[in-house]
């Protein structure tokens, strides 16, 4: 049976994610807006939302849950879309501007 990793959003996020206006299409998150808390082990995200809120721990509105292989869902008020962890691009010429050690 598949299983799921489970993101809590911090609760510091989660009024500003509960007040935003609703977005469709795919949800951009940042790791550090998230802590990884438990796994269960469902079929879809749907039943380990049921499974979840069986144990007595329920997912909120913001909250994450990540398939083996990876791929992210978010728990919206309409159900479950698609989302992916922000990657910063860097700046270029950051990295050379990288103070070098020197060679003795």
């Amino acid at each position: 049976m598949p299983s799921f990793h489970v993101y809590r959003l911090r609760d510091h996020e989660r009024q500003r994610f509960r007040w935003a206006p609703h977005t469709s299409g795919v949800s951009t998150v940042k790791p550090k807006d998230y802590e990884k808390t438990e796994e269960v082990e469902a079929a879809t995200e749907y039943a380990a939302w049921l499974t979840l809120r069986e144990k007595g721990t329920p997912l909120h509105v913001g909250d994450l849950l990540e398939t083996e292989a990876g791929a992210l869902r978010i728990c919206k008020y309409i159900g479950f879309e698609e989302a992916h962890w922000f990657v910063p691009i860097p700046v270029p010429g950051q990295l050379a501007a990288a103070p070098q050690p020197e060679m003795v």
